[in-house]
């Protein structure tokens, strides 16, 4: 990979991933308009570490919380009824809400591989869940708070991440901001669970192609890996901090409209 490659893969995955605009999408483009040959496993798994780290370290007051009080709440049932807490419950609502995605993300792995990850497909589920982000966005009450979570929504918004794992374009946050926003959360709560959410997941995508690596023949740059990882974090962290800053001033609407375009320009070229 020439270093122009690096930055451009490693800003594009940080600036992507937590935006509900699909990252997907955005790793197509430079493939398809300047023959980028694929980055190999090991940099897939530099940029999300990155990623990963940027996520930690932002909400690292509540992921400290949350696992303290979910440790608390571990062992019988007296014992976690005792020591229930909002965050302890937070934790076990992002453990229930991950299972679907990572069931589902790893049985239909190779179907996915195969028969949905196109530029088509991208294309098609960039505006149709865009168009549900804005309806989410116009329709939902938006008046419950991260709290206020149950085992069912937990659950619902895991299902709504699975989307993301089967079909490419459709945006890990993007699906669960926009569940999360229809079953009354509001902006600040959607994105701030949508990101807790990533955590889990994008630790376990992590663990299992760092397997696949080390099963395999790929030889590691290691100069290339850790740029890439720094970038994405330092673009990943600047992402999540403007995001919020973003919506609660002017909603979902201008990553709606994003959307919209994104799609038609790669129906335009897809046709040209």
């Amino acid at each position: 990979m020439s270093i122009i490659e690096i930055i451009v893969l490693a800003l594009i995955q940080g600036f992507t991933e937590f935006l509900p605009i699909s990252s997907s999408a955005h790793l197509l483009l430079p493939s398809q308009i300047f023959g980028w040959q694929d980055q190999g496993i090991a940099f897939d798994i530099a940029v999300h570490v990155g990623t990963l780290i940027a996520v930690i370290m932002y909400f690292r007051k509540e992921v400290v919380d949350i696992l303290s009080a979910w440790f608390k709440s571990l062992g019988s049932i007296e014992s976690m009824k005792s020591n229930a807490t909002d965050d302890s419950k937070l934790g076990w609502w992002i453990i229930l809400g991950t299972i679907p995605a990572a069931l589902i993300g790893y049985l239909a792995k190779d179907f996915v591989e195969l028969y949905l990850r196109s530029a088509w497909v991208i294309a098609i589920t960039t505006i149709v869940f865009g168009l549900l982000l804005w309806y989410a966005d116009v329709k939902g009450k938006q008046t419950k708070t991260i709290y206020q979570l149950n085992w069912k929504s937990a659950l619902i918004l895991g299902f709504s991440q699975a989307i993301a794992a089967v079909f490419p374009g459709t945006s890990r946050s993007g699906i669960t901001i926009t569940a999360g926003l229809m079953l009354g959360l509001n902006k600040e709560s959607a994105a701030r669970f949508s990101f807790l959410l990533a955590i889990p997941i994008i630790s376990m995508m992590g663990l299992y192609y760092s397997l696949e690596l080390a099963l395999s023949d790929e030889v590691v740059d290691w100069a290339t890996l850790g740029l890439g990882a720094l970038l994405s974090f330092l673009s990943a962290y600047a992402c999540i901090y403007l995001f919020l800053k973003i919506i609660e001033r002017m909603g979902m609407m201008p990553f709606v409209i994003y959307r919209l375009l994104l799609g038609l320009g790669l129906f335009i070229f897809l046709l040209y």
